[in-house]
């Protein structure tokens, strides 16, 4: 990534039916709302023939999103992949894609990249769980690091109405037949999982934080943080303090009478204190001598 650029960073969908779509959107609305990424939109394309689509009453495909590539992922700095679950996994259209990245595995394109997960089920208890835990194999290989949403909205803790999504990431509830679309707490909670994404990529690779943190301080009413404000604001060094200096003994005074020159007294040399090192090795040596007696006997 440039120095001084924003993250890129790719919101990749399947969706069937449209729900994992309008997920989608709300996270890129959330990875937009915080002016720390750059946000991409992109589809996996349909690998099922269109009678078999027609016969499941598929919704068609949007065409104002365009389909995503393998080779295009090395171009992104993170990923949010949304599907909705298939007994618990991931459909076979999102594993067909994943099957194609063999070219950015052997080169470790992908190595190091953050990425989350979001979901659509038929019911609360149909994969919201597992469909992003039997995902995470892929990440491994690739050497992805998975980004887990955790419980950062708290309407996540509802029980008044069903909410889908998880600590795995956000997702929506289809219902049985599909016609239950995302509701109002769903996308609110998918938006907040762009959110803390971002601050997850911008922490990951710089990028435009600087600007960032800029923008808030000015907002705040305080001066932007210079690179040089820190070592301003250090605490100067402190000088070690020096011993005072001992007075001079009175000069010996001449003799008047031309007799033998008495010799000064010399005060006595005051006696050492102790130097506390040699007290404290010596305790330490007669404990380790006790020691030493104790485990030989």
């Amino acid at each position: 990534m440039p120095a001084g650029s924003k993250p890129k960073i790719f919101v990749i969908y399947y969706s069937t039916y449209g729900h994992v779509h309008t997920v989608a959107q709300a996270i890129t609305k959330g990875l937009l709302k915080t002016n720390k990424v750059d946000a991409e939109l992109y589809q996996i394309a349909e690998t099922l023939p269109t009678e078999v689509l027609e016969k499941m009453h598929a919704a068609p495909k949007t065409t104002t999103v365009p389909l995503i590539t393998p080779e295009k992922l090395s171009e992104a700095d993170g990923f949010l992949f949304g599907f909705p679950t298939r007994f618990g996994v991931a459909p076979a259209q999102v594993k067909a894609f994943f099957d194609a990245t063999g070219q950015l595995w052997s080169t470790g394109a992908l190595l190091g990249k953050p990425a989350g997960l979001f979901f659509s089920t038929g019911s609360q208890h149909g994969g919201q769980e597992s469909t992003a835990f039997t995902f995470l194999t892929h990440f491994a290989h690739h050497g992805i690091v998975y980004v887990p949403l955790g419980y950062a909205n708290p309407k996540m803790f509802g029980n008044e109405v069903v909410v889908g999504g998880s600590a795995w990431g956000a997702g929506t509830v289809a219902g049985p037949d599909g016609s239950r679309q995302p509701s109002a707490v769903e996308l609110e909670i998918a938006e907040t999982q762009g959110e803390k994404f971002a601050d997850v990529a911008v922490k990951l690779f710089g990028g435009s934080s600087g600007e960032a943190q800029k923008e808030e301080a000015e907002k705040a009413g305080e001066a932007p943080v210079a690179a040089d404000a820190a070592a301003a604001a250090a605490p100067a060094p402190v000088e070690e303090a020096k011993p005072a200096a001992v007075p001079a003994a009175p000069a010996a005074t001449a003799p008047v009478a031309k007799t033998d020159p008495v010799a000064p007294a010399t005060a006595p040399a005051a006696p050492s204190a102790a130097n506390p090192a040699q007290k404290k090795s010596g305790k330490l040596a007669g404990f380790f001598a006790k020691l030493k007696k104790a485990f030989s006997s």
